[in-house]
Order: structure tokens, then C-alpha cells, then sequence
């Protein structure tokens, strides 16, 4: 390392990043001040924005973070949606590198200092992400991933992703949490949104998240974005943080999937409605919309499994 990249790297080991962590959260509970709480001693402030949450997590996070100027609360009054909070985030942050973080995340104690690291040492770097893991330490899906083009989504949905051994160019396998870990940082098409360490300046080249998607496939878009704008986007192994996925949508399973499926509708058509006739396209549309009534009948299912069990016990 040159001299010249002490000097920029010297804050590693301060004892504060300059980063702002930007925590959208719905309904987190008692998680949402253990997340705070793991970033509480590495990150410069902390800003929690609130889709008019009903449940304890907010009263949680005060009571425990009662006297701390760093931690700034923002109460939108309403559901506006991921997408929408974290563009609040962003403009009540100060730090010129914001940390994304879903409520249900808990980094350990130097992932956050290696992903600065990582967005430091490339000034063409945009975004990394860390190793999202299951709280059985198994890798989560999402993490690191290619980007779900139609061919690629149809290949996952038909099963054919399983010819990948044979045939990887042409039966690709979008999840690369299946594919060993690599020993290194390494360039990724697309990383979760519930982990994202962004450079600010990469932020005012590509623009803000689209608020056009509610839940669901934003970052995919903002990802797609990056990489149209020639910034890269890592994947930092060495940076765990542990996921408890699902937190704050299990309990409307319907609501997110409707959410879901339309934001990979509208995902679609922003960037590949030009690449594929208009009989691929409503074939593609009609897919998923096919998809969504199979998850809606698998949930309405377990539902009326679970109510009929409940009475006759």
C-alpha cells in the first residue's frame, strides 16, 4: 500500500466511519435496536426512517438509545415503501458513503469496516455488499447474484437451471450463493438491498432509488443502473452479517407477494422490454402473473391448513 493510500485509508482504524447507516423500518420489533446497536460504535450516524410502524420498535430503540444525538429518527406517517424511505435516508444523511441496512440485519463487528476498505480501494467501486448469512450460518441467497434477465428467470422457474453443470453458459444459475465462496472480493452483477454500502458521489451520477417499486426488485433496478453508469459492484466475502429474513413482511405474506411480483414486472419492462418481441414480452408478463397466483394459492392453502387445525384442537 502506497503512501498515498494510508493517508486515504487512515480512518479504518478511527473510530468512527464516515458513514451514514440509513435503516427503513416496518414493524422491525425488538431487532431493530440489536441492529442499530451493531453498527452503534463503527458508523457516524445512524438515521432510522419509519413506515408509520404500530408495534414496539421504535419505543424499543429509544429507550435504549434515548440520549444519543448520533441516531436520528424519521417518522414518514405512512407506508411509503423501501424504495421511498430510503431516498429519505439519503437526504437527511451527511456521510459521503451511506450503508443501507434492512432492520433485520446484525453485521458483525468489522464487516462494516472491511466494506469501506473494499469501496476505497477502487475509486471506480459504487456499491459492495457483505456475506449475507442464515442465522444457521448457511449463505443466503441474494447476497451476490447475476442479474435475473427473462431467459435466465425462465430458466430458474423451469427447473433447467440444473443443466448448468453441462451447459453453463446457456442454463445459468442466477443464484451464486450455490457456487463456493470465493477467497476474495469480487465484481458481482447485482447484491442485496438489505445490505449496501454506496458512495455518494456514485449516488448523484446514477440518481436515487425509483420509487416506482414499492418492495422488491429496487435494488435490482438500482444495480442495473450502477453498472449502466460504469460503476462496479462488489461482493465482499469477508464481511458477514447475519440475516433474520422476512422480519418485517412475514406477517403479510400476500401484501409482499402482490409487492413482489409487480416490481418484477415493472423491472422487466424498464430494461428489457426493448430487447424481446411483444409475444415474448406478454408471454413473460403472463409468467409471472401465473407465478403470483401459485404463491397466493400456496399461502391461501397453508392459511385455511392452519385455521381448520386450530379448530379442532
Amino acid at each position: 500500500m502506497t503512501a498515498k493510500q494510508v493517508g486515504q485509508n487512515s480512518h479504518i482504524n478511527a473510530e468512527k466511519l464516515p458513514v451514514s447507516v440509513v435503516i427503513v423500518n416496518y414493524n422491525a420489533g425488538a431487532i431493530l435496536a440489536d441492529c442499530v446497536a451493531a453498527v452503534y460504535d463503527a458508523a457516524k450516524e445512524i438515521i432510522v426512517v419509519d413506515n408509520a410502524s404500530t408495534d414496539s420498535s421504535l419505543s424499543e430503540l429509544t429507550a435504549r438509545f434515548s440520549t444519543d444525538t448520533r441516531l436520528k429518527l424519521i417518522a414518514t406517517g405512512s407506508n411509503l415503501g423501501f424504495a421511498a424511505g430510503c431516498n429519505i435516508g439519503i437526504a437527511a444523511s451527511t456521510a459521503p458513503y451511506i450503508l443501507f441496512l434492512n432492520p433485520d440485519c446484525l453485521p458483525e463487528k468489522q464487516s462494516l469496516r472491511r466494506m469501506v476498505q473494499v469501496l476505497e480501494s477502487n475509486p471506480q467501486i459504487g456499491m459492495t455488499g457483505g456475506f449475507l448469512i442464515n442465522p444457521d450460518g448457511t449463505e443466503q441467497g441474494g447476497g451476490r447474484r447475476a442479474i435475473p434477465t427473462p431467459w435466465r428467470a425462465f430458466v430458474r422457474a423451469s427447473g433447467l437451471y440444473r443443466l448448468n453443470k453441462y451447459w453453463p453458459q446457456l442454463f445459468f444459475d442466477f443464484h451464486l450463493h450455490r457456487q463456493p465462496l470465493p477467497k476474495a472480493p469480487v465484481e458481482a452483477e447485482a447484491i442485496s438491498g438489505a445490505l449496501m454500502l454506496v458512495r455518494r458521489t456514485a449516488i448523484d451520477n446514477v440518481g436515487n432509488w425509483d420509487e416506482g417499486y414499492f418492495l422488491h426488485c429496487e435494488d435490482l433496478d438500482w444495480c442495473m443502473r450502477f453498472r449502466q453508469k460504469g460503476w462496479k459492484i462488489i461482493f465482499v466475502p469477508d464481511a458477514p452479517v447475519i440475516h433474520h429474513q422476512g422480519t418485517c413482511s412475514r406477517a403479510r405474506p400476500f401484501f409482499v407477494a402482490w409487492h413482489k411480483h409487480k416490481g418484477m414486472l415493472r423491472f422487466y419492462r424498464k430494461f428489457f422490454r426493448n430487447n424481446y418481441s411483444s409475444i415474448l414480452s406478454g408471454v413473460i408478463a403472463c409468467g409471472v402473473w401465473l407465478r403470483l397466483s401459485a404463491t397466493l394459492l400456496f399461502y391461501s392453502t397453508r392459511y385455511l391448513y392452519k385455521l381448520l387445525k386450530f379448530r379442532d384442537g
